[in-house]
């Protein structure tokens, strides 16, 4: 299957009348034509029926609006209105290097008696630095997530070391803005401004949306146009890909949410949002050479990560401590599996299938057993083994069902906190 790039940021209704007055009895002719004619007189102008010269042509009347559109409508409104309170814009700032066009002499290293005999008095030019100063390298969106000020966006947003971030709130208020967090498998990050009582984001269930339904995306489109709003439906669940972006930034996403909503340049960090104006995604990447095929990181994944910094500072990720591959009907027809769904654990040139001294391995975790489900929740229909663990806490127990060999399982693991790698 061919890769995509991946990149790191009416109806027309008609009246049909059917000429056959011949067919009917003159009775039944003007019955039916009397009840089209209520129904035109409702909605349209048009000429009265012949055979009733005396009777006035009806003055034109607007259509009234189909009332589920008129519905839907008010509902993008109201969601739109009610979450782009917390939606923020991101500023990039960098110390650069100013450049400017400056006289030079390249006969400056010959002595006095020598340098008369070049250059003819011609002025030569080029370029020189002349300090530094701040300016404005890029862009990004994010969403309050605290009245205290806690922001999330996406980690590619903030990942110079060496840069300084700006946040714009919606009332025009800014804010110096510190990194606090950055998510180690994942392409979210989590910022700290000083304020208090700001408008929070409401989180929604990323885990209850459907195929078809309404999607909102906001952001800082293009780092310049704030509040942008475009709307989509969810075109896709559970996609993994691979993104890409400036300074060399790769990074594997699993799970994610696919929508047609436009995901521009900046929009990276910001809110996709449900008709609730819950938020149910991270818009992060865009796919190149596609129109409107992008992604959002379900919020579900950004729970933890949340959580995790309001209590410790920190974004703690849980471990299990095993390599593996999902099985699908193909890869379990190819490798003649038992079943066609779960985690078949198994080592890699990375590693092996399970960690040494990792809580796989003290849970009794072996090689080639295929994890079904997690707490009861089954790995099937695109879940991932990873992003299912991501719901837990480090410390947390959780229930594994496993398949090994003709027999199931269930084994108790402790979860632990991921090493640095």
């Amino acid at each position: 299957m061919k890769k995509k790039n991946i990149i790191i940021a009416g109806a027309v209704a008609g009246l049909l009348l059917v000429s056959g007055a011949a067919a009917f009895p003159r009775t039944s002719e003007a019955n039916i034509f009397g009840d089209v004619w209520d129904f035109m007189k409702r909605g349209f102008s048009v000429s009265p029926p012949s055979g009733s010269p005396n009777e006035e042509a009806p003055e034109k009347a607007e259509l009234p609006l189909y009332k589920p559109a008129y519905d839907y409508e008010e509902a993008v409104i109201a969601a739109v209105d009610e979450a782009k309170r917390s939606v923020v814009s991101i500023v990039i700032s960098k110390d650069l290097p100013v450049i400017e066009r400056c006289p030079i002499d390249p006969w400056s290293d010959l002595p006095p008696e020598f340098r008369e005999f070049f250059g003819g008095g011609l002025q030569l030019y080029g370029q020189c630095e002349r300090g530094t100063k701040k300016q404005e390298i890029g862009g990004g969106s994010g969403f309050i997530v605290s009245s205290d000020g806690l922001v999330v966006t996406n980690k590619h947003v903030v990942l110079d070391k060496d840069a300084e971030y700006t946040v714009l709130t919606n009332d025009g208020e800014k804010y110096d803005a510190k990194v606090v967090a950055q998510d180690p498998i994942n392409d979210l990050a989590l910022l700290r401004i000083s304020a208090t009582d700001l408008p929070v984001a409401t989180l929604g269930d990323s885990d209850s949306i459907k195929l078809g339904q309404t999607a909102i995306a906001i952001g800082n489109a293009l780092g310049e146009f704030r509040n942008t709003v475009s709307v989509g439906v969810v075109s896709g669940l559970s996609r993994d890909i691979t993104a890409s972006g400036g300074g060399g930034f790769i990074e594997k996403i699993e799970g994610v949410i696919q929508t047609d909503a436009a995901i521009n340049q900046g929009n990276s960090g910001g809110p996709l949002l449900n008709l609730k104006g819950e938020v149910i995604g991270i818009n992060t990447a865009v796919a190149s050479g596609a129109q409107n095929v992008g992604f959002a990181i379900p919020v579900n994944q950004a729970r933890r990560a949340i959580e995790s910094v309001k209590k410790t500072g920190t974004i703690q990720t849980s471990y299990l401590g095993v390599r593996y591959i999902m099985v699908n009907e193909s890869i379990a027809k190819q490798q003649e599996l038992p079943v066609s769904y779960g985690a078949l654990v198994r080592g890699a040139e990375d590693g092996p299938g399970v960690v040494p001294g990792s809580p796989a391995e003290r849970a009794g975790i072996r090689a080639e057993d295929i994890i079904t489900a997690v707490n009861g929740e089954k790995l099937e229909g695109g879940k991932m083994l990873g992003s299912v663990l991501q719901k837990y806490a480090v410390g947390e127990t959780v229930t594994l069902s496993i398949r090994r060999g003709d027999g199931d399982i269930e084994v108790k693991a402790v979860l632990g906190e991921r090493p640095n790698e």
